[in-house]
């Protein structure tokens, strides 16, 4: 039977010791969408994309209350391991493995999980996730060598590739066109749609503008000081936002 959200949240709040940084979030994601979260900077996004994936279990002084759900799977209820198989994380700055080449990049994390059984299986995986990154034509005759040589937008792309090739469900995007040129944001956001679209790969990406969520999200939640404030279709929420705080960031005064 197929699930009805990809991603459930309910009632979900972050401590950082005695600060809230999040507070009481409840979001329905529709399975192979893409759901951008926007808001000022320290409103609580990059938080949510953490508290997703439990990366916050690394944070001495966090603390979580409520409840994720990921394709049925109750994330505070299960072995962490198994949370982190469901999904891959791309962050703002590119992070490649320096002293591995491009082709281990993206082999290492299907080699540690067992996920292919044959040389010739994992080449197809390392081909496969490279094209949908749109990265496999650049770099497809330079395999060896270390990604350092790529530039920055193509570093991004890479750990996108990297994150595909464990065959996640879910894909949590921090900002990662923040830091890289239009050109490669662009090849990002192509490949963000496409993923979404034909891989069957729910998307939740943190953006820093509303323009980029209009050309690449199905929905969008607004989070301004830890709340969420509006969520919905991104065309809806765009032409007739319900709440004057969505309204003046689409309109870039706060």
């Amino acid at each position: 039977m197929a699930e009805k959200y990809g991603v459930l949240i309910e009632g979900l709040s972050v401590w950082y010791g005695n600060r809230k940084i999040l507070q009481d979030i409840n979001l329905k994601v529709p399975p192979y969408s893409v759901l951008a979260v926007m808001g000022p900077s320290g409103s609580g996004k990059s938080t949510l994309l953490r508290a997703i994936n439990r990366l916050l279990d690394y944070i001495p002084e966090a603390r979580v209350e409520g409840r994720v759900v990921v394709y049925g799977v109750d994330v505070y209820n299960e072995n962490p391991y198994r949370v982190r198989r469901l999904m891959g994380m791309v962050f703002q700055t590119p992070n490649p493995f320096p002293h591995m080449s491009i082709y281990d990049n993206v082999a290492i994390g299907p080699r540690l999980h067992g996920l292919v059984r044959s040389k010739e299986e994992l080449d197809k995986l390392v081909e496969w996730a490279l094209r949908e990154a749109m990265l496999w034509e650049e770099v497809k005759d330079r395999l060896d060598e270390p990604p350092t040589k790529l530039s920055g937008g193509q570093q991004q792309r890479l750990a996108l590739a990297r994150a595909l090739a464990l065959k996640p469900r879910l894909l949590l995007l921090d900002e990662p066109t923040a830091n890289i040129d239009p050109q490669n944001a662009r090849k990002l956001e192509e490949s963000i749609r496409r993923i979404a679209s034909e891989e069957g790969i729910t998307v939740i990406m943190v953006t820093h503008t509303p323009q980029q969520a209009l050309r690449v999200s199905d929905y969008v939640a607004f989070i301004y000081n830890g709340r969420l404030v509006e969520f919905g279709r991104t065309r809806d929420v765009a032409l007739n936002p319900a709440h004057e705080l969505t309204a003046m960031y689409f309109r870039g005064e706060i």
